[in-house]
């Protein structure tokens, strides 16, 4: 069922728009929504029967890190994105936190896939240069499992014109940085998104931030940030990204608004104060969240960025020399960020001072060690190794040529307190998203099979956080706006046929850190552009989604 005329009958329809539901049915024609009221009576459509269940927009991901899986085959997209696609999702957004494989140099090339290889699908080939022809490879093999749109990233930007290390631009390369963000919002980029704890990103200050996001506020499109560091310097860091707003006129999304370690979750209020208080003074903020309490992020993101400059490849040198690997477990153990942190030594975000080695866990490696060290704390591949933690996880690294994973916990709160994570998801300007992504191999978050219908187990129907209304709001029509998808978000006539239909009394989320694969429940039927993806809680095999462009 495909294409053509579809008639979903007898659904409690809501518009994604916050509004109450109504009881009606809902008629597509092809990949595009005729029209939704009672009794249709269309002969020739296709009848889904959908009584008592709830039929919403689908959902969109803001946050994804989908940019090699887009890359891949039909049939590796397909296996990767179920996860995706059974939880309701239909549209993602890739290029997020600054981490993307395009554009890339002669120079660059190796330096940006070995920063991206935690987030790599065994055997991906980066066969492209500019933002232009990724797109155009992409489209070779549509259609996709989802729709997908991709922001400019920032650090291979930076990367292309000054290389993997802290250099400064002068006014030259500030105007090619700009050029390169110009590029791709040419060739349907939805905007840039800068990563500000990830080489080459965290070496920029805030001035060549704002000359890249000038560009993106001329076009009216998106620019986000991974702040520079969600602990000791959480707040100067949202500061930062106010202040390149306002100097700009840019749209700002605050990228997974979080606050990490315990020291640091009662800052989540002074955070949403701070953003009210832009809007109020005219800038557009906006955030995202995905709801758990641990994150996916390299393993390299636990080390102080003069060990990353030149790239991982230098790391991995520095960490041989037992001088230098001294030096860096000096740091590790008792550096504290200062701001501003992009000054020679400056650190945004000391991930173990922050959390602690019990709270940082290995989500993936490359193969090399076969996998047995997957789902242990760095605790606890320290007792596993006999060495002390810095030393078992740097000698893993080492082993595994930099391609570690890690989970961390610690995030906006943890479970039975919950305070802080209630206090972002009450504030209507953010959006639901995952932040995860399944490569293939290892254990991925959890959120990439069940943060969706997360939201609408845990935090609708069992704690009355959210209304139902409001939280398919954050899912569909809010995400919709920010990125500029006009023609999605909403089920009115003309829009895109992107529907999830589900049970609200019985979806929920079963994938869990031990078992992240585990695919939720509830989610009956998914279409994507008026495709059936999903019938009856199974894939069909049939792909619907398109490479998205931002008019």
């Amino acid at each position: 069922m495909s294409g053509g005329r579809i008639l979903l009958r007898g659904g409690e329809i809501f518009d994604g728009l916050g509004g109450e539901p109504r009881r009606a049915d809902l008629l597509l024609h092809g990949s595009r929504i005729a029209r939704a009221a009672p009794d249709i009576v269309e002969g020739d459509a296709a009848v889904l029967d959908v009584t008592g269940l709830a039929v919403a927009p689908g959902f969109i991901d803001l946050h994804a890190h989908s940019d090699l899986i887009a890359a891949q085959p039909p049939e590796v997209r397909r296996r990767l994105q179920r996860g995706k696609l059974l939880q309701g999702i239909t549209t993602e957004l890739a290029g997020n936190c600054g981490l993307a494989p395009v554009p890339l140099t002669a120079e660059s090339r190796g330096p940006i896939g070995a920063v991206l290889a935690w987030m790599t699908p065994p055997g991906s080939r980066l066969r492209w240069d500019g933002f232009a022809d990724y797109l155009a490879r992409i489209e070779e093999t549509a259609p996709l499992p989802l729709n997908t749109g991709f922001l400019a990233a920032h650090g291979p930007i930076r990367a292309a014109v000054l290389g993997m290390g802290r250099a400064r631009p002068d006014a030259a390369a500030r105007a090619h940085l700009a050029s390169l963000v110009e590029a791709a919002l040419d060739a349907g980029a939805f905007g840039l998104s800068c990563g500000l704890i990830y080489p080459p990103g965290l070496y920029a200050d805030t001035d060549e931030l704002v000359a890249c996001a000038a560009p993106v506020a001329r076009r009216r499109a998106l620019f986000t940030s991974h702040v520079r560091g969600s602990s000791e310097t959480l707040l100067p860091a949202v500061d930062e990204i106010l202040e390149i707003g306002r100097r700009t006129g840019a749209r700002v999304h605050h990228s997974h608004s979080e606050a990490v370690g315990p020291a640091h979750w009662s800052k989540i209020g002074a955070v949403l104060e701070r953003e009210e208080d832009a809007r109020t003074r005219g800038t557009e903020v906006t955030f995202d969240l995905f709801p758990y309490h641990a994150a996916a992020t390299s393993m390299l993101a636990i080390y102080p960025p003069w060990s990353l400059e030149g790239g991982p490849a230098a790391l991995l040198a520095r960490l041989r020399d037992p001088g230098k690997r001294e030096r860096i477990r000096s740091a590790v153990a008792s550096q504290a960020p200062v701001w501003p942190p992009w000054e020679d030594g400056g650190w945004p975000h000391n991930l173990v001072l922050a959390c602690g080695w019990e709270r940082i866990f290995i989500a993936r490696t490359g193969g090399r060690t076969g996998g047995r060290y997957d789902g242990l704390s760095l605790a606890a591949l320290g007792e596993a190794r006999g060495r002390a933690p810095f030393d078992a996880v740097s000698d893993l690294v080492l082993e595994e040529e930099g391609e570690v994973g890690q989970l961390l916990f610690g995030i906006t709160g943890e479970e039975e307190r919950e305070a802080p994570m209630d206090a972002l998801l009450r504030d209507p300007h953010g959006a639901i998203a995952t932040d995860a992504c399944d490569y293939g191999t290892g254990l991925p978050h959890p959120a990439a099979y069940g943060a969706f219908p997360r939201i609408l187990a845990r935090f609708v129907r069992e704690r009355g956080v959210l209304s139902l209304s409001e939280a398919l709001r954050r899912m569909t029509s809010l995400p919709a706006g920010i990125a500029g998808l006009g023609d999605r978000g909403a089920l009115r006539a003309g829009a895109a046929a992107d529907v999830v239909v589900f049970d609200p009394r019985a979806v929920r989320d079963l994938a869990d850190y031990r078992d992240p694969r585990r695919e939720a429940e509830g989610i009956r039927h998914v279409l994507v552009n008026g495709v059936l993806a999903v019938r009856d809680g199974a894939m069909t095999g049939a792909d619907g989604g398109a490479v998205l462009r931002r008019a």
